[in-house]
């Protein structure tokens, strides 16, 4: 099967900017603008106040309260220490599978939204079909709050918004939530045949991060637990430790991350609070033997969960058009879904084409048949919204 053209030309162009979080997305957004402008459509940059980067926002059709707001991440995460055998920042295609850098997560689904553009804007909408793309959605769901705050005091807000990650166009109502956390522990160096006086930096995070897998354990074994996510409990991990210098200095640093992604009955601050009990313990203990010893702490990012109600009449609509009518389709991973619903009250799905088995890796590839899936769920879309 070969996706349409139109949406294959445009997801050419989409993979050949290299918008890696660390990147600019603005060359890519003034391509969208130009783009939209074709078809007679305005759209409106939200920039970030100190990075290069912007989102976009875009109304077609009745300048109304309503409508359904489309919704894609513009940025893609990295490349580099992949063993990738084609060009990443180069549309390949093979077999019915189309391969590049953010095929899948997620410029797919923009190059399909994008090639929907000249049918909406060609015939009277009773309702507006809403465009907001996002940056730095990676790296923690960061640059959307600025689009958020536009939306916030904009004339007329989206009713419903649809997030098009990759769901094998499935409907999903919910994910976990997230909160990232770095801890930096600074101990005392001394030579590590006098280890006894100085205050070892490692030592003291190995003993964070025992606790930490304490917890995860401890949420595995007694929840509590929500049938609706796989793993059905609230999760810990830590992904990065760096510290010391050379094996004969007692470290006099030590730099942690970690992450939980939490269930909705769950709140993380709730969770976090023995755990800071424990670390001013630990504190304590350090500065003890140094005064200049301590640990701290800071969020990297955080998002909430999404947990839109089932019997809604979008999620309904939305699983007619998308002809997903299954109900029990998980995501592992988190949207900028939860902002959006917590944030301004919209009634929020993810339904997108292709699938996060192929995300983040390697030769990442989106399969013909999942773009031509997601064109027409636009089609049903654009004709149900029709005059």
């Amino acid at each position: 099967m070969t996706a349409p053209a139109a949406t294959i030309t445009l997801l050419d162009k989409l993979i050949g900017f290299d918008t890696t979080s660390c990147n600019s997305n603005l060359e890519l957004m003034q391509f969208i603008q130009d783009y939209l402008q074709d078809y007679g459509v305005n759209s409106e940059l939200v920039h970030d106040p100190a990075l290069p980067k912007a989102n976009l926002f875009a109304t077609i059709g009745p300048d109304i309260d309503g409508g359904i707001m489309l919704s894609g991440h513009t940025d893609t995460v990295p490349v580099s220490g992949q063993n990738w055998t084609r060009q990443p920042f180069q549309l390949s295609a093979e077999n019915g599978r189309y391969y590049g850098r953010g095929t899948t997560d997620m410029k797919g689904f923009l190059a399909c939204v994008l090639a929907a553009v000249p049918d909406m804007a060609e015939r009277p909408l009773s309702q507006p079909i809403h465009l907001a793309f996002s940056y730095d959605e990676e790296i923690g769901c960061v640059g959307v709050r600025h689009l958020i705050e536009r939306l916030q005091v904009h004339p007329h807000r989206p009713a419903a918004c649809v997030i098009g990650e990759p769901t094998t166009m499935h409907v999903v109502t919910a994910h976990k939530g997230k909160i990232a956390l770095q801890v930096q522990v600074l101990g005392k160096e001394c030579h590590s045949g006098m280890a006894p006086e100085g205050v070892n930096a490692i030592n003291y995070a190995a003993l964070i991060v025992s606790w930490l897998q304490n917890l995860a354990l401890e949420k595995q074994q007694n929840g509590p637990f929500q049938d609706t996510f796989s793993p059905p409990f609230t999760t810990v991990h830590t992904g990065t430790i760096n510290g010391g210098t050379a094996l004969n200095i007692v470290p006099n640093q030590c730099q942690l991350r970690f992450e939980i992604r939490y269930i909705a009955e769950e709140d993380p601050h709730q969770l976090l609070e023995p755990f800071y009990a424990y670390v001013q313990t630990l504190r304590e203990q350090m500065q003890a033997q140094d005064n200049d010893c301590d640990i701290e702490i800071h969020t990297l990012s955080e998002y909430p969960g999404l947990a839109t109600p089932e019997n809604t009449d979008i999620v309904i609509l939305m699983r007619q058009l998308a002809q997903s009518q299954s109900s029990d389709k998980k995501i592992n991973f988190g949207t900028e879904g939860g902002l959006f619903s917590d944030n301004l009250n919209i009634t929020t799905v993810v339904c997108g084409p292709g699938s996060m088995e192929q995300g983040h890796k390697p030769d990442e590839f989106i399969a013909a048949q999942q773009l031509t899936q997601c064109q027409q769920f636009l089609q049903r879309l654009i004709n149900h919204l029709r005059v």
